[in-house]
């Protein structure tokens, strides 16, 4: 038995394509939303799922709550804009009658802006996401979020395609890179990391020659000219968010009795 768990918040124009492609798998499905302000909830109750509401306070945190709200030990974790392709679902039903790992990776194929991306680094950005709860827990930052099995176990690797229709826009790829730099330069910054001239003037030029020329995201013409560039504008934008962190911590004046103040 099979339980598929999603976590949402205003993921209405994508959540019943997710739905939809998973009911052919599922024995379970529960949507874990927080708190969504336009119909994601009401696509769910439409489609028979269960929807549990949960404040998000990170990514690791609201995937090992919504992984225990699961029906079933054996699980397949999507995103709302993820769909099962067809051969996955049969590779996916055939590992529900021999569950031989205590988890699997998914090769994803991404859809950006109508293209399917297969260059620069994003193909086949392989994850985790078929796993055994028992076996395992979701960890990491308040990014890069990953399932990590628990030492000694086995991990297999299937071998069909997860479509993933990330940006429908550039403004939405805009949209995205701002929230997701805000929340890197935090992480880094909750890390004791310092940002310097060099990592401003090094880090997104290399970004872009990594993904555009050494991963060959040319191959994917002007979506791989605008992930590359666009990626090596996330990078600077995060460690110059990084530099104001700091500077800001930097003058905060010191608390009343601590070393360095003088009391009057």
């Amino acid at each position: 038995m099979l339980s598929v768990v999603i976590i949402t918040f205003n993921e209405a124009a994508n959540i019943a394509r997710c739905l939809q492609a998973a009911a052919a798998v599922a024995d379970d499905v529960v949507v874990v939303d927080s708190f969504s302000t336009d119909d994601t909830v009401a696509i769910c109750h439409a489609h028979g799922v269960r929807v549990v509401q949960n404040a998000f306070v990170g990514y690791v945190t609201q995937k090992n709550f919504a992984t225990a709200q699961a029906r079933f030990d054996h699980i397949l974790q999507l995103d709302a804009d993820e769909v099962l392709t067809p051969d996955l679902t049969a590779e996916i039903q055939e590992i529900k009658t021999n569950f031989a790992a205590a988890g699997y990776t998914l090769p994803r194929l991404t859809n950006y802006c109508g293209h399917w991306v297969r260059h620069g680094g994003w193909y086949p950005d392989r994850k985790l996401r078929l796993y055994d709860r028992r076996l395992g827990r979701w960890t990491g930052h308040l990014l890069h979020e990953r399932f990590e099995v628990t030492a000694g176990q086995a991990v297999g690797a299937l071998q069909h395609d997860l479509l993933h229709y990330s940006y429908t826009s550039i403004a939405q790829h805009l949209a995205q890179f701002n929230h997701f730099s805000t929340i890197g330069a935090e992480e880094l910054a909750a890390q004791g990391r310092r940002s310097g001239w060099w990592q401003l003037w090094l880090k997104p030029p290399w970004k872009f020659f990594n993904q555009y020329v050494l991963r060959r995201g040319f191959l994917d013409g002007f979506a791989g000219l605008c992930i590359a560039y666009l990626s090596a504008c996330s990078v600077f934008v995060k460690y110059a968010k990084l530099r104001v962190l700091n500077e800001q911590r930097n003058q905060q004046p010191a608390a009343a009795g601590s070393p360095g103040s003088h009391l009057l």
